[in-house]
C-alpha cells in the first residue's frame, strides 16, 4: 500500500475561508448597551423637577414659623414618608387602576404629559410659588394640627403632577419586579434630598434668596416641560404603532 504524501493529506484538510469567517463575524448580532441607567436617571430627573425640594423650602418655613427645631425634624419626617407611601402606592397600584378603568398607557402618558406641561408653564411664568405660599398661608391660619399629612405631604410634595409622573414611570417598568424596585428607590432617594432640605430650609433660603429661588424654579420648569413633551411624543407613537 502506497503511503500518503504530504500533499495529499493537506488536499483533505478543511478549508478555512477567511472571508467567511469575517462575514459571519461581521453579522453575529451585537449585544446592545441596557438602557437601565438611563431610564434610572430619567426617572430621578422627573421625579426631583416636579416634586421640586428646594421650591419648597420657603413653604415649610412658612408652615412651621415659630416651631422649635426638634418639632421641625418631626413634621419633615412625617410628611416625607407620607409622600413616600403615596408615590409608592401610585407606582404599584398604578397599572391595576388603569385595567380596572380601561385605560390604556399611552393614553395615560398623553394625557399626564400634557399635566405635567400645565405644571412646568406654571413654574416658568411663576404662578405655582404663588399658589404654594397661598396654600401655606392658609394651613397657618386655620392651625392646622397636622401640616406633615396635608398640606406639606399632600399635595405640596405628591401632588398630582408627582403621582402622575410616577404613574408614567411604573408604565415603562412595564410591571418588572426590578424596575419597580428601581423606582422605588428612586421616590426614596428624591423624598430623603426633601428631607435634607427642609431640615437645611434657613440656610437655602438665606442662601439662594428671592431672586434665586425665582431663577432657580423657571429652570426646573424649562427641563420639566421638556419632559412633559416626551412623555407626549411617546404617547403618540404607541397609539400609531399600535
Amino acid at each position: 500500500m502506497a503511503a500518503r504524501t504530504p500533499l495529499a493529506a493537506s488536499s483533505r484538510a478543511p478549508r478555512i475561508d477567511p472571508q467567511g469567517a469575517f462575514e459571519r463575524r461581521r453579522s453575529s448580532p451585537r449585544r446592545r448597551p441596557s438602557r437601565a441607567p438611563d431610564s434610572l436617571v430619567s426617572a430621578f430627573v422627573t421625579l426631583l423637577v416636579v416634586v421640586d425640594p428646594v421650591g419648597l423650602a420657603p413653604t415649610f418655613l412658612a408652615l412651621t414659623t415659630g416651631l422649635s427645631a426638634p418639632a421641625r425634624r418631626r413634621i419633615a419626617l412625617r410628611a416625607c414618608l407620607i409622600a413616600a407611601a403615596v408615590l409608592a402606592g401610585a407606582a404599584l397600584g398604578g397599572d391595576w387602576l388603569f385595567k380596572m378603568l380601561g385605560i390604556s398607557l399611552p393614553a395615560f402618558r398623553i394625557a399626564g404629559g400634557l399635566l405635567l406641561f400645565s405644571i412646568a408653564s406654571e413654574m416658568v411664568f411663576g404662578v405655582r410659588i404663588a399658589r404654594q405660599s397661598k396654600t401655606a398661608e392658609q394651613a397657618v391660619e386655620e392651625h392646622l394640627h397636622d401640616i406633615a399629612a396635608f398640606p406639606l405631604a399632600v399635595p405640596l410634595m405628591a401632588g398630582p403632577g408627582a403621582i402622575t409622573a410616577t404613574v408614567l414611570l411604573a408604565g415603562r417598568a412595564d410591571g418588572h419586579p426590578v424596575a419597580l424596585a428601581l423606582l422605588i428607590g428612586v421616590i426614596l432617594a428624591v423624598l430623603a434630598i426633601c428631607y435634607g432640605v427642609f431640615l437645611a430650609a434657613t440656610r437655602i433660603e438665606r442662601a439662594l434668596g428671592i431672586t434665586g429661588n425665582i431663577v432657580l424654579s423657571r429652570l426646573l420648569g424649562v427641563i420639566l416641560a421638556a419632559l412633559a413633551v416626551q412623555y407626549v411624543i411617546d404617547g403618540i407613537r404607541a397609539v400609531f404603532a399600535a
